[in-house]
């Protein structure tokens, strides 16, 4: 078992490291650990180990670092596991996987192997990029694409926040063309998600399943501050997928087109639309309760 895990994190999530990491040596499955230096590490060390024959890959971070090592092993015999780092941790809190480091390494040592579906995003030069659980255009990957790195670590989810009250200001908030299965949208921000969750524990796609193939597509119609602050009240409350002017469809291709529209995958900077979201060529194993 190898563990991939991102140092510059902070000292905390190194000590909820470190407690997966005992149970596991006095449980005697001791794991090798692998620590990150720059972005793209744990993509090119997931996949350096896949090649070698390591059965068990572990992203020990966020959604992000998640993302990264389930691309570094795509396509190979490697099962996926994870520790749950981040900081909102939504593939885990939509898998199951528990918070509390020992129970998450419980997982990693006697977990059931199942399959999900990622998505993946093809930009206009043709470079790939997989994601696990959602990709998101407009304003929530403003937010993303301009938040303070220190700050996070510093504040966690606070910085997000703090972040779109900086944005909300100044973002453009230009219209997004969405192409679903051939059939043209329009729409304020969009929304591509594998599952029901976003930025935590809160329901977006109540009919979305990440062991199936395809997507359900979030369209929020309106835009400008209005829109965000009536999505804003709406998300805490699980009320988003009945917010006036939000369409949850079905789609297993989607293509995005907006000049200058920013795009996240899984809360990571992901470049700018044009961007063409499909089913990653095949399904990942991953290590579930």
């Amino acid at each position: 078992m190898l563990v991939i895990f991102n140092p510059a994190a902070g000292a905390g999530r190194r000590r909820r490291l470190s407690r997966a990491i005992d149970w596991l040596c006095r449980e005697g499955l001791p794991p090798d650990v692998a620590e990150t230096r720059a972005p793209g590490d744990a993509r090119l060390i997931a996949a350096d180990a896949a090649s070698r024959g390591e059965s068990v890959i572990v992203a020990a971070g966020g959604d992000g670092t998640i993302a990264e090592v389930a691309a570094g092993i795509a396509g190979s015999a490697a099962t996926l596991g994870i520790l749950p780092l981040g900081t909102a941790n939504v593939l885990a809190l939509e898998l199951g996987v528990p918070l509390a480091p020992e129970q998450a390494a419980a997982v990693l040592a006697a977990g059931t192997r199942r399959l999900i579906h990622p998505g993946l995003i093809t930009d206009e030069a043709g470079t790939q990029r997989l994601f696990v659980q959602m990709a998101g255009a407009g304003f929530d990957a403003a937010v993303v694409q301009g938040l303070d790195l220190g700050l996070k670590r510093r504040l966690g989810r606070a910085a997000y926040v703090i972040q779109a009250m900086r944005e909300v200001a100044r973002h453009p908030f230009a219209p997004i063309e969405a192409v679903l299965d051939g059939t043209r949208h329009r729409a304020g921000s969009v929304i591509v998600t594998k599952g029901r969750l976003y930025a935590g524990r809160h329901l977006l796609a109540p009919a979305a399943r990440p062991a199936a193939p395809g997507f359900q597509v979030a369209l929020l119609d309106a835009g400008g501050p209005g829109a965000v602050v009536a999505a804003a009240l709406a998300l805490p409350l699980g009320l988003l997928p009945r917010l006036p002017g939000m369409r949850l469809l079905p789609a297993s291709r989607v293509t995005l087109s907006g000049p200058g529209v920013a795009l996240q995958a899984d809360g990571d900077p992901a470049g700018c639309l044009p961007a063409r979201i499909e089913d990653a060529p095949a399904p990942l194993p991953i290590l579930l309760p």
